[in-house]
């Protein structure tokens, strides 16, 4: 039997509505670019899946989860009083404060799953507006690989190509917390190493334009080598070291957390060996575990 319930001038049914958004292996490239700090997200087949139904809220949520939901029923004209009465459950297999973009995927998810609760949608960028007036936000709410003002929202460049790369994603049992980086005082540094980030754009460019995995390796190493003068990542040298001897695409970092990925073709590029290497070289010590995983569009579905 379908309620009917009646808020105001609005009507809805009493149902369960559920979305998701993928996680990120840190960024593509991340720095000063375009006259400001700009990223690209780089999402991979890890979700955060969110579904909202009638219920009493659980104990546990996972922060600002709540806070989006009201700023969506706001945003739709509905009581924030409603959400008193709705419970968000969570799934999600993407490990949180290692820059995988946990947060991000939860508040995504969330806000798409509310409006569907209502009978409603939102587009991608109207998504972003509500993420950015919460938190510093990645690129992954978007379908398409985009070059992202993460603070305002206010630069939205679409890439128009999706790279087929994998991703050995070598995760560190270090956290941190995003917001913490962002109250560091990054902005001379980030200034410095501008003229790279903005080579490291023009490489991205080309890469889209020419469907070149190899030129996308070269600017998201590029990003990673200028990040270390922000966030020091472990073994970073070796690390090049074996891009430049296994031949893989390149490596990225997540530039306000602690994994790295090798960016390589699984039908080309030998991951058994890469994993041999990181075990034989003892880099194993400080990314214990080792995730095969793909690129994909991002989006919340």
């Amino acid at each position: 039997m379908i309620t009917i319930v009646w808020y105001q001038r609005y009507v809805r049914y009493s149902v369960m509505a559920e979305a998701r958004c993928p996680a990120s292996c840190g960024e593509l490239i991340q720095g000063w670019i375009l006259g400001g700090e700009k990223l690209i997200s780089c999402p991979v087949n890890w979700f955060s899946e969110v579904s909202i139904t009638d219920g009493v809220p659980e104990k546990r949520e996972r922060p600002r989860m709540r806070q989006m939901m009201k700023a969506v029923l706001a945003y739709f004209d509905l009581p924030v009083e409603m959400a008193r009465g709705l419970r968000i459950s969570l799934t999600s297999t993407i490990p949180v404060a290692k820059g995988l973009a946990s947060s991000t995927a939860d508040i995504a998810a969330t806000a798409l799953a509310t409006a569907r609760y209502l009978g409603k949608t939102l587009d991608e960028t109207t998504l972003a507006g509500f993420c950015v007036q919460l938190e510093p936000t990645d690129s992954t709410l978007f379908s398409r690989l985009t070059l992202f003002d993460h603070q305002t929202g206010a630069t939205q460049i679409s890439c128009h190509w999706q790279p087929p790369v994998d991703i050995l994603l070598l995760e560190s049992p270090k956290t941190l917390v995003t917001a913490d980086y962002h109250r560091l005082d990054r902005h001379a540094t980030l200034l410095e190493s501008a003229a790279m980030l903005e080579h490291a754009w023009k490489l991205v460019c080309q890469a889209v334009a020419t469907r070149n995995c190899w030129r996308l390796g070269e600017a998201t190493t590029l990003s990673a080598q200028a990040s270390q003068k922000l966030l020091v990542k472990p073994a970073f040298d070796s690390l090049l070291e074996l891009v430049e001897q296994s031949g893989i695409y390149g490596l990225n970092v997540a530039h306000s957390g602690s994994v790295v990925g090798l960016l390589c073709d699984r039908r080309q590029h030998d991951v058994e060996y890469l994993c041999w290497w990181l075990k034989h070289q003892d880099i194993t010590r400080f990314y214990p575990h080792q995730h095969l995983l793909s690129m994909i569009p991002g989006g919340v579905r």
